[in-house]
């Protein structure tokens, strides 16, 4: 696939024949590694060779090419699927260079092309794939203020596409988390400033984004005369990203027919709700922003399959707004719920199903492996046990799925009775049909198999019909198998038999008998894989009429798979099944952090707290508290129960009643952008600028010490301006607002929607207990110091922190002038005792001058360090 110009000059004077030819289709594929097929080895030369050593940590050696010296660089070819993962995911495209025709038959050169393209974005390599993860690939186009974006799997044949501004594709790239986005030309540099130089852009030419061109690229994969069966059918730059990518797995698939990609379906914005970039990195709901942390995914996800976990992802991102399908999915976990022995019958024959979407992709591009198609039959059967284990029952959507699982008993017997019960891993190697299916291939193994009895049998009847005793069968390269008759017994040779050597004491004779068995036997092993490959090829078809079918189950059974999980979570975790509608409240009792807990011992439970909010009495909750109390915790804890409620799950909580919301928004935790220039505090006030331009009725807007990134007054100001902005806009988006500007809790006195609560503490002997509850009214302390004293900060800094706080305390109004004073009343160097105010300290202090350091013993150090320490208590 040609995309830029061409680095490749042609044939030079000098360069051979086989050089030329691969110079000739590198000048195709300029912009991936070639593999180039040569014998049993893949080469590569030049710019690719010095790429591929220095990747896969091969030797780098030259060739000489007509007096040039070339890089040259290769590998065997057996193995491909060990080297090529490596190059993949070093984010290169390697094309794949094939020997087209059999070596022994080439009159010239071997006939050589480029069978297949691999890149981040298409491949079905299992080395490549990350199981429980899509490998999307991911087109955007672009006019004016509108773009088309599209996501296609090739591995799993999803097919996706939306339109909509910048905001909201770029939603849509963090949710999907595509492998490679292809770009048009001359829009990169617009992509790149809209979202980032984090995706793997690859450029294609301008004229690929052409309406026509993309719209009847789809026509003639669907087969259809327009694109209304869709719902893109008015999205013209919905279709036209959606055809670029259909054009680009052609291209990299050199046009082969993806017959997996069955359908096109549309993202539509107004039926899930709204997770910006921020929001899903704040809320860890899918990757842990710590290395050992944890998600949401990870802790909710006890699925069965692939396919279920795949799912579960996607309803992570993309939760409904929808009530009528949240409940249904609701329904079912409460079945299950209610019902362990069936869910735990389900959940056992859904573990031993494979991964159906990836398997019928395999099979739809002829690159299935016998074990792999013994995989769909036994998942088949298991599929055929979930449909007798499924009740009938009022609940649509189980009804739903059972009316749509399809054993495919058709497709059992199929498989069973052709492919052995143990194959081989690869079909090449051969024995992989059963003996009965093709009788031509029976008589070759009888052959095979009898060929010492069958020569035993011939050399019998021979020495019967002539009467020669000392008759022999003998075999060698010139003339095959003959019978050797000694000169004594020579006049007995009958007429029809060949004489075809004379020896010094014996003549060789060869029969027809004798030449048809060996024409046979020599070219068994060959015919026998001949034929095995072509019932294979035959069966792969068969399997082919039923990707509709399989496709349809591998939905059902990942769907199920999902549901059954979440009975299973909320057993063990002891979730409820939350009340969904369409009220504009949010009432949780007794919520928990769904990851967080998991975390806990049983003797340190996580400790519940209640959530009400709505747009009439309550819309703000000004929080605050020490750090370390669990005010962030607070925050996440209430928007991944909404999210959870609204993917169908059961919470965290005693109870809950969730008023659907349509929108998340997030401002929490801190970090630079160094390579844009930004700082912490652009960074926060770039998010949060997204969130007030975003608002509405049913958002909720998590706020975590906004303004902290600059100076106490500036931090206050733009806190106060931001809380009072939100309370006063047209929508009243429900809010959590933690914060350590205690000057805060002023507003709930002018601002009759905004309450203040504080997360308690307990301050016992100068130390505090975090009591992490939820209580009205706002705390007036943040206990910094004590914090500090917790992390094991120097004493002196602490007593410092504590003189510096005090006066400042009691100087709240004071001027520039007066608070300079408090600063420079003291230096910065000092000891413990200079700053020493305690009296604890000063009998610490007399201790210390009392002992006789060169007089004292091991046992009286002990006594005298424990002495000191109830000194300090």
């Amino acid at each position: 696939m040609s995309t830029t110009s061409n680095r490749y000059s042609p044939k030079e004077n000098n360069e051979t024949p086989l050089m030329s030819q691969y110079n000739n289709i590198k000048t195709k594929y300029p912009d991936a590694i070639l593999l180039f097929r040569v014998g049993d080895f893949y080469e590569t030369f030049g710019k690719d060779a010095i790429t591929t050593s220095a990747i896969l940590n091969i030797v780098l050696t030259s060739r000489n090419n007509g007096g040039a010296a070339l890089e040259l660089a290769g590998f065997p070819y057996h193995s491909l699927d060990t080297y090529l993962p490596k190059l993949v995911k070093a984010g290169h495209r390697v094309a794949i260079c094939e020997q087209l025709e059999d070596p022994k038959l080439a009159k010239k050169i071997v006939k050589r092309g480029v069978t297949e393209i691999i890149t981040p974005g298409v491949n079905i390599n299992d080395k490549l794939l990350d199981n429980q993860s899509n490998n999307f690939l991911a087109a955007i186009s672009f006019t004016n203020n509108l773009l088309g974006v599209s996501f296609l799997d090739i591995s799993t044949g999803e097919f996706y596409a939306a339109e909509g501004e910048a905001d909201y594709v770029d939603k849509l790239l963090q949710s999907f988390q595509p492998c490679e986005v292809l770009i048009a030309r001359g829009k990169k540099t617009t992509m790149e400033e809209l979202f980032g130089k984090k995706w793997c852009w690859f450029v294609l030419e301008d004229w690929i984004f052409e309406s026509k061109f993309t719209k009847d690229t789809l026509l003639r994969h669907f087969e259809t005369s327009n694109l209304k069966g869709f719902g893109i059918e008015e999205w013209e730059m919905a279709t036209i990203a959606a055809g670029v990518c259909m054009y680009y797995i052609n291209e990299t698939q050199q046009h082969q027919r993806q017959q997996q990609i069955r359908t096109l379906s549309r993202i539509d914005e107004s039926r899930y709700v709204w997770l910006d970039r921020f929001t899903i990195r704040n809320l860890e709901l899918i990757t842990p922003l710590q290395e050992n942390g944890r998600s949401l995914l990870d802790a909710i996800n006890v699925t069965q399959t692939n396919m279920g976990a795949r799912l579960l992802k996607k309803w992570i991102v993309l939760p409904l707004k929808d009530v009528k399908a949240i409940q249904e999915r609701q329904h079912v976990v409460q079945f299950f719920y209610e019902n362990i022995d069936i869910a735990a019958a389900i959940k056992a024959h859904i573990h031993g199903i494979s991964d159906l979407e990836r398997l019928t992709t395999k099979s739809a591009l002829g690159k299935i492996q016998p074990r792999e198609i013994l995989s769909i039959q036994h998942s088949l059967q298991k599929i055929k046990e979930i449909k007798d284990l499924l009740p009938d029952t009022a609940i649509l959507s189980i009804q739903k799925i059972k009316e749509q699982l399809q054993p495919c008993e058709t497709l059992i017997h199929i498989i069973s009775s052709t492919l052995v019960d143990n194959p081989p891993a690869l079909a090449i190697k051969g024995t992989i049909i059963q003996d009965g299916v093709h009788t031509a291939l029976d008589e070759l193994r009888e052959i095979s198999r009898n060929g010492k009895e069958y020569l035993e049998k011939i050399l019998q009847k021979e020495i019967t019909a002539t009467g020669i005793t000392s008759l022999k069968i003998g075999m060698n390269n010139v003339f095959g198998y003959y019978l050797e008759v000694t000169n004594t017994h020579k006049d007995k040779a009958p007429t029809h038999w060949l004489r075809k050597q004379t020896l010094a004491n014996a003549e060789r004779y060869i029969t027809e008998e004798l030449k048809e068995y060996e024409e046979k036997i020599l070219g068994a092993e060959e015919k026998m894989l001949v034929l095995e490959m072509q019932i294979f090829n035959e069966l792969i078809q068969s399997i082919n009429t039923y990707i509709p079918s399989l496709q349809q189950n591998a939905s059902n059974v990942a769907r199920l798979d999902v549901l059954v999980s979440f009975s299973t979570i909320a057993l063990k975790e002891k979730y409820v099944c939350p009340e969904v509608d369409m009220s504009l409240d949010i009432d949780i009792k007794a919520g928990r952090h769904p990851v967080i807990e998991q975390y806990l011992s049983i003797d340190s439970p996580y400790i519940p707290n209640d959530i009400w909010l709505d747009t009439t009495t309550e819309q703000i909750r000004m929080i605050t508290g020490p750090n370390m109390s669990g005010k962030s915790a607070l925050l996440r804890q209430t928007a991944l129960i909404v999210l959870m409620a609204q993917i169908g799950s059961f919470v965290p909580a005693k109870s809950a009643r969730i008023g659907i919301i349509d929108k998340v928004f997030t401002r929490v935790g801190a970090s630079d952008n160094i390579s844009s220039g930004e700082s912490t505090f652009m960074v926060e006030m770039n998010e949060t600028a997204s969130i007030m331009n975003n608002l509405s009725d049913r958002s909720l807007v998590l706020l975590d010490e906004i303004g902290r990134g600059t100076s106490t007054y500036d931090g206050i100001s733009i806190a106060y301006a931001i809380a009072h902005y939100i309370h006063e806009h047209t929508y009243k988006a429900k809010t959590l607002f933690a914060t350590h500007y205690h000057e805060l809790n002023a507003m709930e006195a002018t601002l009759d929607r905004i309450k203040n609560y504080h997360v308690s503490v307990k301050e016992i002997q100068n130390k505090i207990v975090f009591l992490r509850t939820l209580q009205p009214g706002g705390s007036e302390h943040s206990f910094g110091i004590h914090v500090a004293k917790m992390a094991g900060m120097p004493l002196s800094i602490l007593l410092k922190a504590n003189e510096i706080l005090h006066d400042l305390e009691a100087h709240r109004d004071a001027q520039p002038d007066t608070i300079q004073q408090i600063f420079n009343k003291d230096t910065l160097q000092y000891n413990i005792f200079e700053v020493a105010t305690d009296s604890r300290l000063l009998k610490v202090e007399k201790c210390l001058e009392s002992i006789d350091i060169n007089n004292l013993t091991p046992i009286d150090a002990l006594f005298k360090l424990q002495e000191l320490k109830k000194l300090m208590q």
